[in-house]
């Protein structure tokens, strides 16, 4: 079994930055794609970033310039710098882990998710 879990959250004002940190942990074997995705009220959940164990990275278009996928491989962590935030930024961030767990079986899991605020 593979868990999922989510820091970070905040309230930020326009303009300010936030860093999300995400780790993944458990039955690990391969972890390949870790991402984050954002849900806003009314909306359906996008993807902002995602990042290969590879490092290939990429990005939804109106965060591209702003905000930055990273992650540590060492530690099965991914984080996201976000900068120069804006309000259309308020949304849940969840992050996404997919790979292979040590019986050789694929898994995609989910954290709970985080709440960005940005707001004056």
């Amino acid at each position: 079994q593979v868990q999922v879990a989510e820091s970070g959250d905040g309230l930020v004002q326009p303009g300010g930055s936030l860093r999300l940190s995400c780790a993944a942990s458990g039955s690990i074997y391969i972890l390949d794609v870790m991402g984050w995705y954002r849900q806003a009220p009314g909306k359906q959940r996008e993807l902002v970033a995602s990042t290969t164990k590879g490092g290939s990275t990429n990005y939804l278009d109106s965060v591209k310039g702003r905000f930055t996928i990273s992650r540590d491989n060492a530690k099965n962590t991914v984080y996201l710098q976000m900068n120069s935030l804006k309000p259309e930024d308020t949304a849940v961030y969840y992050c996404n882990s997919q790979g292979f767990t040590w019986r050789s079986t694929k898994y995609d899991a989910w954290g709970q998710g985080t709440q960005v605020t940005v707001s004056s």
